[in-house]
């Protein structure tokens, strides 16, 4: 059967030239040819052309299609110039829209769509020419459309579509931030319009996305990117393969998540945006009009890979990208300058990498060309002005030249002057000037360049938008920069990259996939800043930073599951924050670790719904300070019971930090290196592999007097001279190699010399606040003492355990009278639910089974039961009521993850963590009939004077388990395999 256009064509033939109706079949006939060439894409359709001149001439001056005839072939050049790019085809059809507009007057019922012909083609004209005046009417026009379209008219939504992108544009050309929130208004009253279901939603989706991602650009607000994401998500799926639209899409997901990635640096997102990007690729081969769009963008996200990971072949392939894309963007091409910007940085990483001087010099003169292309006023301009900057201070770097370091200088200077306060970039800006100051400063002296420098690095606290990897970064700059010059300026560098730490880490979602992201943000931050804090004698802030920088997945954990009872805010605005508060705290916690990609949106918009209630809550009276970081004034509350020592290890000092009840803290120097910590820390990993062999103890033995003599016995020398007596409770809070030593075994080991468990009873604390939280809770049903004792001694795929039975026979029979309920749980009752539900229901446990750490992979370190693990994630996500103290009889429940000592991931940071007050856990592998013997003992000391058992007990009864074990002569390395965290 013939299609519409053929039919058309036939019955035109039966008309003469002179017939009255000839023109309107002619331009029906043009009409039907265009809409086949939108189906088909076959280029003699486009010829269209030439039917629609024809019908013209058919129409004499005052002819009532006249109006129409100019419109058509307006509309057929339009879309000729769009599939040839003829320019004179698209300047025809201008001045046909304008004559047509004409004969269209106001009250004419078709000038709405002469007013928005016209404007569109005078936008197509502005991007491919960019005459300003060009953009300027094509708003003026679309507003006069949209006038003539009110709500209920069928095209309003494209009049609110048209309007919107052309102010998306003049903000990207003038950055006038009014176009832009204008333009994501009208977009979001277009998609209104669009409902699921209509054929242009996946436009409006996407153009808001492209919105949302702009603003977000130029103002770092997390919601909007987010938002922008998940719009893009939605477009997509609106456009499945084989979907004309769907190439765009999945590159303008891509590049969202890229954005995302170097704020947040997760590397997920990096992976899924060049995945994306090669299959929008792939969808635009040779001779397609956008796959310099996507050479383009998958040779810079290749880039920012090879930057993140260092592998070779990725920046190579970049490279050739950006030639190629280069290639396709000849001079005139409106978007030459991005390709020669992409290509430079590429080069420019290159010759870090492997030093070869071309690169650098192509890379400079590439950055000039693209300068060249980004006027004053031009959107990127600042972004050039940076880049070129950079290449020049490398080549300095290099060859030493010194005009290259004050051309860098002044380019860095002109480029700070286009990122004012609240500008996103801005914080980068300050760093690269001021570290080039810092470079000039070290080769010529002059002092106003120091100046300067630490004049512009002051500037970074005053951030006013979300805090990003960038602005994380240059307070790190700042850091390095006050510590090599021994700048006064030091501290307040410290206190704002930890301000910035952990404000990035609130915007980070739950999730164990985040956690190299904090690793790799916290580094040695924390232990450094506590050094500078005693250098400059301010103990107190000590203690603050280095609670800040250090357990910081913990803590944001803990924001989720603090006690919110005593949350209480003043109206029924308040109230309502606080159920909504208490509500996305327990969703988020439920969460944890559980995002795919399906589920992975719906946790980031919970995180930010979660950080925009805490900033209303922190508006109301009292409640400022509400979950941020505290202060020493509340830190010094973990000293209620006994002094807390803070041992620290930094690059720059080692020092024990002595907080007390009631006065200020106490310094004790430590004569030691970081790098003799990290030794001794690996000689004691080694000796404890092999503990059971007859030469280990003597090893083991060395260690611990090495311990004594360095710290531990300085540090009791000054609690001896602050009056804490013998058989006091201590409590240890270790950091960096620290914690991987058993501070609490440390002695002389000589005869008629006490060691400092005949001194003192020691704890540990993974952090000052941990402690605070667990004196503070107290339990709900004081009365009623709940107890399981769980025992898997045949685990799936694990050695037996025979010693798990008695151990938990014994703990039965001196239990049993005292609690209220006693639940034993074993072998084939002992699987992962069983467990998580058990605890539900009781808030005292007993543990004894194979524990499994996990060193590259932390939050899978697990309890073997019968049908598999249960790991620290799923302790994590569950919500146990009132927990009070947990006996971990199994192996290694206090070994973490080595390269982030100061995070604490193990078994049982996890179990105090989730809220139990008190935690018995082990740092090496535990022998069988130790274990039975220990807690034989060891529940007997835990009851108190009345008959009940009390966790506040816990260390003092551990501390009289292991004595007894000691007139056994049990093996050294048993006698102090076990240790108590918490209260």
């Amino acid at each position: 059967m013939a299609d519409d256009a053929e039919q058309r064509r036939a019955v035109l033939q039966k008309y003469s030239a002179g017939y009255s109706l000839r023109s309107r079949f002619l331009s029906n006939l043009a009409n039907r040819l265009r809409n086949r060439f939108s189906r088909r894409g076959i280029l003699a359709d486009l010829d269209d052309v030439e039917q629609c001149r024809a019908a013209l001439r058919t129409c004499r001056p005052g002819h009532s299609d006249l109006s129409d005839c100019l419109n058509n072939l307006a509309v057929s050049l339009w879309d000729r110039f769009l599939q040839r790019g003829v320019p004179s085809d698209l300047d025809e059809s201008i001045e046909l829209h304008r004559d047509a507009l004409l004969l269209r007057p106001p009250g004419h019922s078709d000038r709405s769509s002469s007013l928005n012909n016209l404007a569109v083609s005078l936008w197509d004209r502005f991007r491919q020419r960019g005459v300003p005046s060009d953009l300027d009417e094509s708003i003026e026009l679309h507003r006069d459309a949209l006038l003539l379209r009110p709500p209920g008219h069928s095209a309003r939504s494209h009049s609110l579509n048209n309007l919107a992108a052309s102010l998306g544009d003049r903000f990207r050309q003038r950055g006038v931030p009014s176009d832009l929130d204008e333009s994501i208004e009208l977009f979001r009253d277009a998609l209104l319009l669009r409902p699921p279901g209509h054929s242009d939603r996946s436009d409006s989706l996407n153009n808001l996305a492209v919105s949302l991602q702009d603003r977000f650009r130029q103002r770092g607000v997390p919601s909007d990117f987010d938002e922008c994401i998940e719009l893009h998500r939605d477009a997509l799926l609106l456009r499945p393969p084989g979907h004309s639209d769907r190439s765009q899409s999945l590159n303008n997901l891509a590049n969202s998540l890229r954005d995302r990635f170097r704020q947040r640096g997760v590397p997920s997102d990096l992976d899924e945006c060049i995945e994306l990007h090669r299959d929008a690729l792939l969808l635009r081969p040779p001779g397609h009009s956008d796959r310099s769009y996507s050479l383009d963008n998958l040779a810079a996200s290749l880039g920012d890979r090879f930057l993140q990971r260092g592998v070779p072949s990725d920046l190579d392939e970049s490279i050739e990208l950006h030639r190629d894309a280069l290639l396709l963007r000849p001079p005139g091409h409106s978007l030459r300058s991005d390709s020669l910007n992409n290509l430079a940085i590429s080069l420019g990483d290159r010759f870090l990498q492997r030093g070869v001087p071309s690169d650098l010099d192509e890379c400079i003169e590439l950055h000039r060309d693209a300068l060249l292309l980004r006027p004053p006023g031009h959107y990127d301009r600042s972004s050039s002005l940076s880049n070129l900057a950079n290449s020049l201070g490398d080549r300095f770097r290099q060859r030493g030249v010194p005009s290259d370091l004050d051309e860098s200088i002044e380019l860095f200077r002109d480029a700070l002057l286009l990122r004012p306060p609240g500008h996103s970039d801005r914080s980068q800006s300050l760093n690269n000037l001021a570290n080039s100051l810092g470079d000039r400063f070290k080769q010529r002296g002059v002092p106003s360049d120091l100046d300067e420098s630490f004049n512009l690095f002051s500037q970074l606290p005053h951030t006013s938008h979300a805090v990003s990897r960038q602005d994380l970064a240059a307070a790190k700059s700042w850091v390095t920069a006050a510590q090599e010059t021994n700048h006064a300026s030091a501290l307040l560098a410290y206190q704002t990259a930890l301000k910035f730490l952990d404000q990035h880490v609130t915007l980070l979602s739950s999730s164990s996939r985040n956690f190299d992201v904090i690793r790799m943000a916290t580094a040695s931050l924390a232990v450094d800043a506590f050094s500078c804090s005693i250098r400059h004698r301010a103990l107190t802030t000590a203690v603050e930073l280095v609670e800040q920088g250090r357990a910081v997945f913990w803590t944001q954990l803990a924001r989720l599951s603090s006690p919110f009872d005593e949350l209480s805010l003043p109206g029924d605005t308040g109230a309502v924050l606080v159920e909504e508060f208490k509500q996305l705290s327990s969703r988020l916690r439920a969460v944890f670790d559980r995002s795919t990609k399906d589920q992975s949106s719906q946790i980031r918009q919970l995180t930010i719904q979660w950080n925009d209630v805490l900033s209303h809550i922190h508006m109301f009276p009292d409640f400022s300070r509400f979950l941020l970081p505290p202060l020493f004034s509340d830190l010094q509350k973990a000293a209620d019971e006994g002094p807390v020592i803070i041992v620290n290890a930094s690059q720059y000092s080692c020092d024990a930090l002595i907080v007390l009840r009631d006065q200020d803290p106490v310094h004790i120097p430590i004569d030691i290196t970081q790098t003799y910590v990290s030794e001794l820390s690996i000689e004691f990993q080694s000796v404890a592999e092999q503990f059971g062999c007859s030469d280990q103890q003597n090893k083991l033995v060395g260690i611990l007097r090495k311990l004594w003599h360095h710290i531990v016995e300085p540090v009791v020398q000054a609690l001896r001279l602050l009056n804490v007596p013998p058989g006091s409770r201590i409590w240890w809070c270790p950091t960096a190699e620290f914690t991987l030593l058993p501070l609490h075994a440390a002695g002389p080991y000589e005869r008629e010399r006490d060691n400092l468990p005949q001194i003192y009873i020691s704890s540990y604390t993974p952090t000052l606040a941990t402690l605070v939280r667990a004196r503070q809770r107290v339990s709900q049903n004081a009365s009623s003492q709940y107890f399981v004792a769980i025992g898997q001694g045949n685990p799936e795929g694990g050695k037996e355990l025979r010693c798990v039975a008695p151990e938990l026979a014994a703990i039965a029979q001196r239990l049993i009278p005292i609690v209220s309920s006693f639940t034993p749980l074993e072998d084939s009752d002992a699987t992962v639910q069983g467990v998580l539900d058990a605890l539900n229901h009781n808030q005292w446990l007993h543990l004894a089974c194979h524990g499994m750490p996990n060193r590259q992979r932390p939050f899978e370190s697990s309890f073997a039961m019968r049908n598999g693990p249960l790991m620290i994630k799923d302790i994590i996500r569950s919500n146990w009521q009132n927990p009070e103290f947990a006996f971990l009889s199994a192996c290694h429940t206090t070994v973490g993850d080595e390269n982030s000592p100061d995070e604490s991931i193990h078994l049982a940071a996890a179990m105090q963590f989730s809220g139990f007050r008190s935690v018995i856990g082990s740092m090496w592998s535990v022998d069988d009939d130790v274990a039975q013997q220990v807690v034989s003992t060891f529940y007997d000391k835990l009851v108190d004077d009345s008959g009940r058992l009390d966790c506040r007990r816990a260390a003092v009864a551990l501390h009289k388990a292991v004595k007894k074990l000691r007139r056994n002569n049990v093996p050294l390395e048993q006698q102090i395999v076990f240790v108590h965290i918490g209260i």
